[in-house]
């Protein structure tokens, strides 16, 4: 309801605005193709899926309507050393450097298996720039086309302070998910081929700006108590 409060505002202004929407893979959830595109039918799988869908459709309904420069950037999971706590890449990158500093001593997760579409924040900010630069208003999909298990985040992890997962690693099955949205994959194919777009970093690039990021924290805290 945010969302259509703020379309309303900007239908009343009296010089035209550029509105940019933040949608989510969510809105695909269980997904009926993949990867997913612009045109893939929305199934969200979660009351955040949900909300985010009927956003989506509302910028669509105004940009079409109503004429309003409206873009919806259907993003997939982006990350970075900025990342909430909460959040399970930045849970992992934090302990893993805890633990190369000899602070922690395990990793403890949920479900491994969960894949993800994994790409670098300041990649996809460049996209939603992109989108912003436009005579027209459109939806676009920004994504990298591949997935990504939390196991593979894991080793990625590990790998950067040369320390084997197994090792530390933990199962906890209060931190699985009920229902996990299944084959989010992102094809990213319109926004590269009509506004340019290409991420400029890797998996294994975010893994270790992540990782490095954390190490990083705990050196300065450490040279503050000195």
């Amino acid at each position: 309801m945010a969302t259509l409060r703020l379309l309303e505002i900007a239908r009343d202004q009296p010089k035209p605005v550029k509105f940019y929407h933040a949608s989510s893979s969510e809105i695909f959830g269980n997904a009926v193709e993949s990867p997913q595109t612009e045109n893939t039918p929305l199934r969200p799988a979660s009351p955040y899926g949900c909300a985010k869908a009927f956003a989506t459709q509302l910028a669509r309904v105004y940009r079409e309507s109503y004429g309003l420069f409206v873009a919806n950037g259907i993003l997939y999971n982006h990350e970075s050393p900025r990342r909430g706590e909460n959040f399970v890449t930045r849970k992992i990158a934090r302990a893993v450097a805890r633990i190369a500093k000899g602070l922690d001593h395990e990793l403890s997760l949920g479900s491994l298996e969960s894949r993800r579409d994994w790409g670098r924040a300041q990649d996809y900010v460049v996209a939603i720039w992109l989108m912003l630069q436009q005579e027209k208003a459109d939806d676009y999909v920004v994504a990298t086309g591949e997935t990504h298990s939390v196991r593979d985040f894991v080793e990625t992890a590990f790998a950067v302070v040369n320390l084997a997962a197994e090792k530390y690693l933990k199962h906890n099955s209060a931190f699985d998910r009920p229902a996990d949205p299944a084959r989010l994959v992102g094809s990213a194919e319109k926004i590269k081929t009509q506004l340019g777009w290409r991420p400029s970093g890797s998996f294994a690039d975010l893994v270790r700006e992540m990782v490095e990021a954390e190490l990083a924290v705990i050196d300065r805290a450490s040279e503050r108590r000195d």
